[in-house]
């Protein structure tokens, strides 16, 4: 009778003891790629704002949803990216930066160790407000012209897969 009590504590303290090491073991995080980057400029990202300064980022999974955790001295994030193209046109990774009526913006970040590019959401010309509405219409005749979009890319040191 003792011995079959004895027996079910000890069956007891070993399910607690496996149970707590899955959750052990399961807790870690696992990065599928991280790297680091420095920000000249206030920068738009998504929905967040980051400063100029020195940033890390880790991706947990390379796989849809997209979410990258970024952490800088000044301001953390996490940002999502709304498509992924099978298409990178850099050989080296980089952030691509678009200057939107002041507003410096990542539009993409190429990944080519991922044979990625992530496309994130920017500002257009109609959130813009109404200093582009009183512009005088082009005439018929003349060419179109295209906003000026001052691009920039900044480079990304990985640390791979």
């Amino acid at each position: 009778m003792i011995w079959a009590r004895h027996m079910k504590l000890l069956t007891k303290l070993g399910m607690a003891a496996l149970s707590l090491g899955a959750l052990a073991t399961s807790g870690k995080a696992q990065t599928a790629y991280q790297g680091k980057f420095t920000l000249p400029v206030e920068t738009h990202w998504g929905g967040a704002t980051l400063p100029p300064g020195d940033y890390t980022f880790t991706m947990s999974t390379v796989s849809s949803p997209y979410t990258l955790y970024v952490h800088g001295q000044a301001a953390n994030a996490i940002i999502m990216a709304t498509a992924a193209d099978q298409k990178v046109a850099s050989e080296r990774p980089q952030l691509n930066l678009v200057d939107i009526a002041d507003v410096q913006t990542v539009q993409t970040f190429e990944a080519p160790e991922l044979g990625r590019t992530f496309i994130y959401t920017t500002p257009t010309q109609k959130h813009m407000g109404r200093k582009y509405g009183s512009q005088k219409m082009a005439s018929q005749t003349a060419p179109a012209s295209k906003v000026s979009e001052n691009k920039t890319s900044i480079e990304v040191h990985t640390s791979g897969r």
